[in-house]
């Protein structure tokens, strides 16, 4: 049986070379790595009875995670489910990268698992499923707790599908997350810099340079201001540069999801921001490696205390450190945003997490069962805090844990009144899932990386990476019309 399903995999993975001999072992070595984590957890017998030939069994393929808690707190509802229901359940981890290449190479021969989650899903390839009519309506999962979740939540899960020519709930939504910034507190109290940093919007970037002027004069030469990815390889280079967008009020498309770029007010405003943003790393107020960092390097610079402070599209940095209270209670904070540049108060751009059913899952039944335990409150509130803080509620009767609003901790604490206390907005990939494709070819970092490493103007990057966008959503109505 093993060796059968190795062979569907390989088969899956290799379908027209779509990735490298390498990387198929590695996902056939995560594959069965899941499997005898499962079959360790779910049966502890060296020889376990054979299967009927009639049992299903439910695949789900997650999303690893940042920490072991995160993992355990979603096989614990997996195996709270299999003993209420008498099911049995496959529950393999991927990599981040991996996860969403196998659904693709699964999609192209037919072989996709009953429940995928990915965490960049939602923004890249979740919206285009479900215009293809990839996705399995999830309508009846959702209306029992409707009234439970927030409105964000609802209309991130509420997609167009062109082959039914209808909109509906393709998505079970879970968790949400937005962006937060972290520092080094003992860092700029020992330099004497003060425990209070600006809210408005030009001194506080003009803090964190003044800072790292005064932490070099007193010796620490290898010390940088800001933690900004510039990077085409990272996915927080884009999502950062977005949430800048937002606060200088430069919307992309408009609320019925039409392109903007054409509009001159918004061209020079992007020029005018990639220029602000790039400055930093011309100065020297940015390490030098930003332009070639992966996701998890902005966490590293910062946690080896290259950098002073750092934007990140989750919580995992505190969250990497809550084992050592001295660093996460004493030497670390995270922070508000500051006002927007016109002195209004931020608005924070959030993305929801959520697992979803394709058309071609071999029991999408048992997996709208399972998704249908997973969004029990009591249920998901458990599983999210599973993740140590990484992600957040979507409905207001989570929130009432006091494990978001405990003062004693000074990043959870914080980062929840970002969702609760100010107002959020759902990434422009709900809008018009043409977005989603700017965000796969990571056009803001390609334009990053001409103004940085090929000395093209702000002006000439940004016009090309406009048109490119125009070129994206031409191509995309193409599709919709046919």
């Amino acid at each position: 049986m093993l060796n059968f399903k190795i062979q569907t995999l390989t088969k899956i993975f290799e379908k027209k070379n779509m990735i490298t001999r390498h990387k198929v072992f590695s996902l056939i070595g995560l594959f069965i790595l899941g499997l005898i984590l499962v079959t360790c957890r779910g049966n502890p017998d060296q020889n376990p009875p054979p299967k009927s030939q009639s049992e299903k069994v439910l695949t789900i393929w997650w999303n690893r995670g940042y920490y072991p808690e995160q993992e355990e707190a979603l096989k614990k509802v997996v195996a709270e489910w299999e003993e209420k229901t008498d099911n049995k359940v496959e529950l393999l981890f991927f990599s981040e990268d991996d996860i969403l290449q196998a659904a693709i190479d699964g999609l192209e021969v037919g072989k996709t698992p009953d429940i995928l989650f990915s965490e960049r899903a939602d923004f890249t390839l979740i919206p285009q499923w479900a215009r293809e009519g990839k996705l399995v309506d999830v309508s009846d999962v959702i209306k029992p707790i409707k009234k439970s979740y927030d409105n964000t939540a609802l209309k991130s899960a509420y997609l167009y599908n062109k082959v039914e020519l209808k909109s509906s709930n393709y998505t079970v939504p879970v968790m949400q997350q937005s962006i937060h910034i972290h520092y080094w507190f003992d860092l700029i109290r020992d330099a004497g810099l003060g425990e209070e940093i600006p809210e408005k919007w030009d001194e506080f970037w003009q803090f964190w340079q003044k800072a790292q002027k005064v932490l070099r004069q007193q010796g620490q030469n290898n010390i940088y201001a800001l933690g900004l990815p510039m990077s085409i390889n990272s996915t927080d280079t884009y999502i950062i540069f977005k949430q800048i967008l937002e606060a200088n009020n430069v919307q992309i498309v408009d609320q019925q999801g039409k392109l903007q770029v054409d509009k001159p007010v918004v061209r020079q405003k992007i020029i005018d921001i990639l220029d602000w943003y790039t400055s930093f790393y011309k100065n020297g107020y940015v390490p030098p490696k930003a332009v070639k960092w992966s996701n998890s390097d902005n966490n590293t610079s910062f946690l080896n205390r290259n950098t002073l402070m750092t934007i990140n599209p989750s919580m995992s940095i505190p969250g990497s450190q809550q084992e050592d209270e001295e660093i996460y209670l004493n030497k670390m904070r995270t922070i508000e945003f500051p006002n927007n540049p016109n002195g209004t108060a931020p608005t924070y751009l959030v993305s929801v997490k959520q697992p979803v059913i394709f058309t071609s899952s071999p029991s999408p039944k048992l997996a709208k069962n399972f998704l249908s335990y997973l969004i029990k409150p009591d249920n998901l509130g458990s599983y999210i805090k599973g993740a140590k803080g990484r992600y957040f509620p979507l409905m207001p009767k989570l929130w009432k844990d006091s494990f978001w609003s405990n003062t004693k901790d000074p990043h959870i604490s914080v980062a929840s009144q970002q969702f609760t206390k100010y107002q959020t907005r759902l990434l422009n990939n709900s809008i018009n899932p043409a977005y989603s494709q700017i965000d796969s070819e990571n056009i803001w970092g390609k334009a990053m990386e001409k103004v940085l490493t090929k000395s093209l103007s702000p002006t000439a990057a940004t016009d090309q990476a406009i048109n490119r966008i125009k070129e994206i959503f031409a191509q995309s109505k193409t599709q919709i019309e046919r």
